[in-house]
């Protein structure tokens, strides 16, 4: 996997954070470094955290899932691309009802829920083990990056823009799936 596609992969998951960071500002403005920092870093970590934890997991199975964990890549992508799809064509908005930004309980739940697509794609890096650090790497500073930009844009400019990420993100985890078969099935 090339560093562009992690990147790009790094870019879809981190849509759900700036998704809930938009949502989060737009109804609790906070300009408070300190809960900007601390809710990215939340998201980050999580981000960062649960492909790790995959990873680990599929890296005990990896003899007897490696005939065909390109399949899995490409079907969990391709599932989780089209439920951000899905979803952003339900016009499902996240409504956040608590201040994401003061409760460290809201927030850590919070975390693990925008986190949890992240969980299935550490299973991708099993034939790509020594790149598991700087995929992780990449996908939770994205992730803060995308948090606190997420907080900006809710602050800044509120319900005024519709921003369609849960749609893109949703097309960089499918075409990231459908690249990783295609690669696979031609190296056979």
């Amino acid at each position: 996997m090339t560093i562009i596609e992690i990147i790009l992969l790094a870019i879809a998951l981190a849509m759900d954070c700036f998704t809930v960071s938009i949502a989060g500002s737009i109804q609790h403005p906070t300009s408070n470094w300190k809960l900007i920092l601390r809710s990215a870093l939340f998201f980050g970590l999580f981000q960062g955290i649960m492909p790790l934890i995959s990873w680990s997991i599929g890296v005990s199975f990896k003899t007897y899932i490696e005939n065909f964990d390109h399949w899995i890549a490409f079907i969990l992508l391709l599932y989780l691309g089209g439920k951000m799809i899905w979803e952003n064509r339900k016009n499902t908005t996240k409504i956040i009802e608590n201040n994401i930004f003061d409760s460290l309980k809201y927030l850590f739940l919070m975390s693990i829920a925008v986190s949890i697509d992240a969980l299935s794609t550490g299973i991708i890096f099993i034939p790509y083990g020594q790149q598991i650090w700087l995929a992780i790497s990449i996908i939770a500073a994205t992730s803060f990056i995308f948090s606190i930009l997420g907080i900006f844009i809710g602050n800044f400019y509120g319900k005024k823009v519709h921003l369609n990420v849960e749609f893109i993100g949703g097309i960089i985890l499918i075409c990231i799936g459908i690249k990783i078969l295609i690669e696979h099935l031609l190296s056979e």
